[in-house]
């Protein structure tokens, strides 16, 4: 008979904007369940550590090796139970993630399912789903992050200064999204030396001109060192985007479509199940995809930094040491529980499928009556209907990503 804990295996990516060796949270915490022969290399980025069954990476049985997509396909019920079943299928419909930042990852968008299904059909090398990829991001860390839309009025007013007007649409009297699909669409499209030249006209002005935005001149400079002066995301990104600074336990949430662009730190991700996206700044030409598509799928939510965030609250599934984030959709919500040391923490059964990931800490944790050893790094699969109880030996942080029908 299948156990319905089942401790796993994982895989970190390597995209160039990920840490370096040990400077990165997500290698530290993939190397961290013994047995795998994870090594890390001090000269490599490591950028992302993904669970789940998402074939690009998926995870494994740590005592048998046995892919988990095939674990969940030959024991349905048992594992995954039969609303979530009915729901979804035997494919886990979220994909929980470890992200380690070094520099600003492509300014993006993951198209909804209309257009990521039209995308599939065209194209399913580069588009392997017709899903959505709805997000939520937590900080574990000082987390820089660019997403959404700054207000209408503060774009207006930075696109009156003298250098931006060329975005503007010829004729304009009433600032809309529309003007502001059009401005996107124009910085995007504008030739490298049109983008070099506004910036460098932007950085002669003085700080004052910017009013609240003095982080535009801040942080330019920055941008373009990790990329380049002719890239058009640093205009999109400080320009027209809220930028922000969170701290650990933060949360923001991307709807499909949403525009963002990470910076900095350290984060756990999770997502629905896909792998969709159209990246048009802050990479390399070539690896730019279509303006057009782009521009098109853009929608306009959050459209203020505070619309960004995705508050947690205290989850009535635990014993006041665990809170919830729930963000507007049925794919999944994300459980953390922190404890100090020697403190007690149980958890209510979930029905439905679930991934538990160690960030910080050790003890143990308690499931169907056996004991399990739970510190940095352990990684497991637990099947629905099954309680958990956690006891921190020097304190810890536990994440839970979970979907119930």
């Amino acid at each position: 008979m299948v156990e319905s804990v089942i401790q796993l295996k994982c895989s970190c990516n390597n995209y160039p904007w990920g840490k370096k060796g040990h400077e990165s949270l997500a290698a530290k915490l993939c190397s961290g369940t013994p047995g795998t022969g994870f090594k890390i290399e001090e000269s490599k980025e490591y950028a992302e550590m993904w669970m789940g069954t998402y074939p690009t990476l998926p995870s494994y049985a740590l005592s048998t090796g046995e892919d988990l997509q095939a674990v969940l396909d030959s024991n349905k019920e048992t594992l995954i139970g039969k609303p979530v079943l009915e729901k979804f299928g035997t494919n886990l419909p979220y994909l929980p993630k470890i992200l380690s930042i070094a520099k600003a990852l492509p300014l993006q968008i993951h198209p909804d399912k209309d257009l990521a299904g039209r995308l599939h059909e065209k194209n399913p090398e580069k588009f392997t789903d017709p899903n959505h990829k709805p997000e939520i991001a937590i900080a574990l860390s000082k987390f820089e992050v660019f997403i959404g839309w700054k207000p209408n009025q503060e774009i207006q007013a930075l696109f009156g200064l003298e250098p931006l007007k060329c975005f503007l649409p010829d004729k304009h009297t009433h600032f809309n999204n529309e003007t502001l699909r059009h401005i996107s669409r124009s910085i995007l499209e504008a030739s490298e030396k049109t983008i070099e030249e506004v910036q460098n006209k932007l950085m002669a002005l003085p700080k004052q001109a910017f009013r609240k935005q003095t982080h535009i001149p801040e942080l330019l400079p920055r941008l373009q060192q990790q990329y380049s002066k002719q890239d058009s995301g640093n205009l999109v990104a400080l320009c027209l985007m809220n930028f922000l600074v969170l701290h650990p336990g933060d949360g923001i949430y991307v709807p499909a479509d949403g525009i963002h662009a990470y910076l900095s730190g350290d984060i756990v991700e999770c997502m629905a199940r896909s792998n969709n996206v159209l990246n048009t700044g802050f990479c390399p030409r070539a690896d730019r995809d279509s303006v057009d598509i782009f521009a098109a799928a853009l929608t306009f939510s959050p459209h203020t930094a505070d619309e960004s965030i995705l508050h947690s609250t205290v989850s009535e599934k635990g014993t006041g040491k665990t809170r919830v984030y729930a963000p507007p959709l049925s794919e999944f919500a994300m459980l953390a529980t922190n404890l100090k040391g020697n403190e007690v923490e149980t958890l209510a059964a979930i029905e439905g499928p679930s991934i538990l990931f160690v960030v910080s800490g050790d003890g143990t944790m308690k499931a169907n009556g056996k004991a399990h050893e739970i510190k940095e790094g352990y990684i497991y699969f637990i099947g629905h209907g099954v309680g958990l109880t956690f006891e921190a030996t020097n304190g810890l942080t536990v994440y839970m990503a979970y979907a119930e029908a």
